[in-house]
């Protein structure tokens, strides 16, 4: 385990856990510069703590895996250094912090045989975990992810932070290529950008619109879409799932709709947006026409999902959930709605926002 800071003592937390309960994995080490945090692991695990991944490597503890939750800045250094000593790694996200190191690390990764799973936990949230096989062919993302400001993670700006995880998710369902980036994103209390608004195309014609904040006053992370003849609404914290569809025929929601517009209902090209107003004004029950559908979740904790999946391809050497190139690929947009934010910065003359 390399990392013990804010979200590597989660990792080291189910390890434990699943070691107790018997899953075939025992906590062995962990990795941790920081003297008074690297005191309490060894205290609470009892287990070795080292300052360094070159340190733990010269102790031959005989070990298979590790996740690496140091850090971004650090995430190329240290897991170069454990890909090449024959580990499979587990990378917190974002990969890294450039795509060059993203690029040498899924390098090395096939070049040696290794497993390279990124950390994006909303992949195995069961939300999305239970929408997936079915999608259809999503052509409008609406995501939105608000938190309360803390000093973790500062090191990055809120895309990397925050929104990096709905990026994979949205590139995941979509299944195109980018076409255009278009970005906002302010500094607020940090010299990095705090809040973000994005709108992304895809070259088959899906749009995606993007709101990051972890300046909110206020916990927020949803993600809606829109297929042919049905909106899906993702709670990913109450991992929650709704399915608003349109049934029938035009005959079944004209009684209620103007011509016109059930027409469009009736064909799977309402626009968004009015689809967006009619599972509002649906809350209240159903409209004629539409059903609401609340599809089964199995509850789960995402991370001893995403920790157990990520054994499973170390045992089986099988493909894992998430590729490294696919962390590669989020983390290229990424980069790339940064780009989009600081020219939007330069033309806006917001340069006093960033001093």
């Amino acid at each position: 385990m390399a990392g013990a800071g804010a979200f590597g003592k989660n990792h080291l937390r189910v390890y434990r856990e699943m070691e107790e309960a018997g899953r075939g994995v025992a906590l062995a080490a962990a990795i941790e510069p920081d003297s008074k945090r690297a005191e309490e692991t060894a205290a609470k695990y009892g287990i070795p703590v080292f300052a360094t991944a070159e340190e733990l490597l010269a102790a031959d503890l005989k070990l298979d895996a590790a996740t690496v939750a140091v850090p971004t800045v650090h995430h190329h250094a240290v897991a170069s250094v454990l890909l090449d000593a024959g580990l499979d790694l587990l990378v917190e996200k974002p990969l890294a912090t450039t795509l060059a190191q993203a690029d040498d690390l899924v390098e090395r990764a096939e070049k040696g045989g290794r497993i390279l799973q990124p950390g994006h936990l909303e992949r195995f949230n069961p939300a999305v975990l239970a929408v997936q096989p079915k999608l259809r062919r999503p052509m409008f993302f609406e995501s939105h992810r608000l938190s309360i400001f803390t000093p973790r993670a500062l090191d990055v700006d809120v895309v990397l932070d925050l929104m990096i995880h709905d990026l994979d998710i949205v590139l995941t369902f979509a299944n195109s290529e980018v076409r255009e980036v278009r970005a906002v994103g302010l500094p607020i209390l940090s010299p990095k950008v705090d809040i973000a608004n994005v709108r992304v195309e895809f070259e088959s014609g899906c749009v995606a619109n993007f709101t990051a904040s972890r300046v909110s006053t206020e916990r927020v992370r949803k993600l809606r879409f829109f297929e042919p003849r049905q909106y899906v609404s993702i709670d990913y914290a109450r991992q929650d799932l709704l399915v608003i569809r349109v049934d029938g025929g035009v005959s079944g929601v004209s009684k209620s709709l103007p011509a016109e517009i059930a027409a469009l209902i009736a064909s799977g090209k309402a626009d968004p947006a009015l689809l967006a107003q009619l599972a509002a004004a649906g809350a209240a029950g159903p409209a004629p026409g539409l059903s609401f559908v609340k599809p089964e979740v199995t509850p789960g904790e995402p991370l001893r999902l995403e920790i157990g999946s990520f054994l499973e391809s170390v045992r089986t050497r099988s493909t894992p959930r998430v590729t490294a190139r696919q962390g590669r690929n989020a983390l290229a947009l990424a980069l790339e709605i940064q780009a989009s934010m600081a020219a939007h910065a330069h033309r806006a003359g917001l340069e006093d926002f960033f001093k």
